[in-house]
């Protein structure tokens, strides 16, 4: 995954340079920089102030899609029984074919399922208790992303009540799963290896990520959610400021 186009998601580390001076001190001598030493420089002191991006933190932006996906569920739940709710079928179709790709296919099955679980049960304590539980999650809720794709696909849903409550349990759950994920189960994974190690997970999980969908495929899931966002009202941050309370 990329930061940006043009920013690695692995960051960059190079030296440090002593600011605010045109020399470099070495064996006891003081060298003046030419011009084009010193534009690199500049440009490499902009590259230190970058912070790498670990494999973990990509699992947790990962999880931000996904939260953005349970919120459509949830807006979409309250405003489903209404009669003029017909428009909102295609955008949560869209949301439940985006869960699929990029949560079902992608991060669970081929990140957490193959590299992350295992790793946390064969290390033991607190954190091995939850990959079964959390496997079984992630079964359940490709059942009920299968109903949902199934219902919304170009026609009104012979039952709204049920798809409105199908929404609404698959968000109570993955709320919980993805937070025990990103307090304990992802901490664990990361102190199974070295720093070394996780760097080379992070590689590994960007070519992963490329073989699935190409480049910038972060980028492009969270394009995807915006865009499902806009559709519905949603994209409008401010909306969801709670209100004041009344004393």
């Amino acid at each position: 995954m990329k930061l940006n186009s043009s920013i690695s998601r692995r960051g960059f580390i190079g030296h440090t340079a002593l600011s605010g001076t045109g020399l470099i001190l070495g064996s006891g001598f003081a060298v003046h920089k030419t011009f084009a030493e010193e534009e690199r420089s500049s440009k490499g002191d902009a590259r230190d102030m970058e912070m790498e991006v670990t494999a973990t933190e990509d699992l947790m932006r990962e999880h931000g899609v996904l939260r953005r996906i349970l919120i459509v569920y949830s807006e979409s739940a309250r405003r489903i029984r209404r009669a003029s709710a017909n428009s909102i079928y295609g955008p949560i179709n869209k949301a439940a074919q985006l869960f699929r790709q990029f949560g079902e296919n992608y991060h669970e099955k081929l990140l957490e399922e193959a590299h992350i679980f295992p790793a946390v049960s064969r290390a033991g304590g607190e954190a091995s208790a939850y990959p079964e539980i959390l496997i079984a999650q992630h079964s359940r809720g490709r059942e009920i992303t299968d109903y949902i794709i199934s219902t919304t696909n170009g026609k009104e849903p012979a039952d709204v009540r049920k798809l409105a409550s199908a929404m609404r349990t698959f968000v109570r759950m993955y709320r919980a799963h993805a937070a025990r994920e990103d307090t304990i189960v992802f901490p664990a994974w990361k102190q199974t290896m070295s720093e070394e190690q996780l760097d080379e997970m992070g590689e590994k999980f960007e070519d992963i990520e490329h073989k699935q969908f190409g480049e910038d495929g972060f980028e492009k899931a969270v394009s995807q959610v915006a865009a499902i966002e806009e559709q519905l009202g949603l994209a409008d941050l401010s909306k969801f400021t709670a209100p004041p309370i009344e004393m």
